[in-house]
């Protein structure tokens, strides 16, 4: 049975704005743009954050780039685990004294994975059961749908991306804003916005305002075969946005007549537009592709 959230305290300090430069002060630490590091240095904004995205105390959460441990330290006041995957040698190396400085019991409820998340296929400890994350903007929607692949065991997500990603991964179809990200993403799970966050609470201070999306994962369309093969005509009927599904998909079904008769077999009409497709339009072209002659 699923315990309350608030049955079980775990009072934790979280970082403000001192905090967080104190601790990167210690530690020689320069905020690097190359992996995207902008730490949040506003406690409500990591409550808000929080608090959005419904976690349990048996929770066992996935963090991707946790950095000085702003968000981790919030998380451990919910959450039953923490999983912390973290890429830079330094901050893997910190993270883990500040958890056990602020934390009370935190330390013995965080794991620690110094890698890559673009590279990672499995975790050490408990299966994660969400993921939340300040992911690093210029590798957001890879990761995302990395891990979206590689850990079904993780169930929701609640992740702070660049505005504008943020606006793409929840688009519907129709809007100026759907594209890839939209339809990939929605193969896995429900999306939708969740939030704005001001570019002030973090540090250094970024060009662009931040925005929170969340993912319920739902039961997929089908197998990985089949979202391959999805995936491919995805990109492929984005590819070259101004042309329509028969231009578009002449290439992955072998001709325009090939990819005209898929498109009519799957019930769309071939003279429209990627951007006017769901998910489930897209499956059945991808069926229909693969369908003998």
């Amino acid at each position: 049975m699923t315990q309350p959230v608030d049955a079980v305290p775990k009072p934790s300090r979280l970082l403000g704005p001192a905090d967080v430069r104190r601790l990167a002060g210690g530690a020689g630490l320069r905020p690097s743009k190359q992996r995207g590091q902008n730490f949040v240095v506003d406690a409500n904004t990591i409550r808000r954050i929080v608090a959005a995205a419904s976690l349990q105390a048996d929770d066992v959460v996935l963090e991707v780039g946790p950095g000085l441990g702003s968000l981790t330290l919030g998380l451990l006041e919910v959450a039953g685990h923490v999983t912390a995957v973290e890429v830079d040698p330094l901050l893997a190396a910190l993270l883990p004294d500040t958890i056990a400085a602020r934390a009370g019991d935190g330390d013995a409820r965080l794991t620690v994975v110094r890698d890559d998340a673009l590279r990672l296929m499995s975790l050490p400890g408990p299966a994660p059961t969400a993921l939340v994350a300040n992911l690093p903007y210029n590798v957001a929607v890879p990761v995302l749908l990395h891990l979206l692949a590689t850990l079904p065991s993780v169930r929701s997500m609640l992740v702070m991306v660049q505005l504008e990603v943020a606006e793409r991964l929840a688009a519907g179809p129709g809007s100026k804003t759907y594209g890839v990200p939209s339809v990939k993403a929605a193969w896995y799970g429900r999306v939708e916005p969740a939030g704005r966050v001001g570019r002030s609470v973090f540090w250094p201070v970024p060009n662009v305002d931040s925005g929170l999306v969340r993912l319920r994962r739902t039961e997929p369309p089908g197998d990985e075969t089949l979202r391959d093969r999805v995936f491919a005509v995805v990109d492929a009927a984005f590819g070259q946005r101004r042309k329509t599904l028969r231009s578009s998909l002449a290439r992955v079904a072998g001709s325009p007549a090939a990819a005209e008769a898929a498109v009519r077999a799957a019930g769309v009409d071939p003279g429209l537009r990627g951007e006017a497709l769901g998910v489930a339009a897209f499956v059945a072209i991808a069926r229909a592709l693969a369908a003998p002659a």
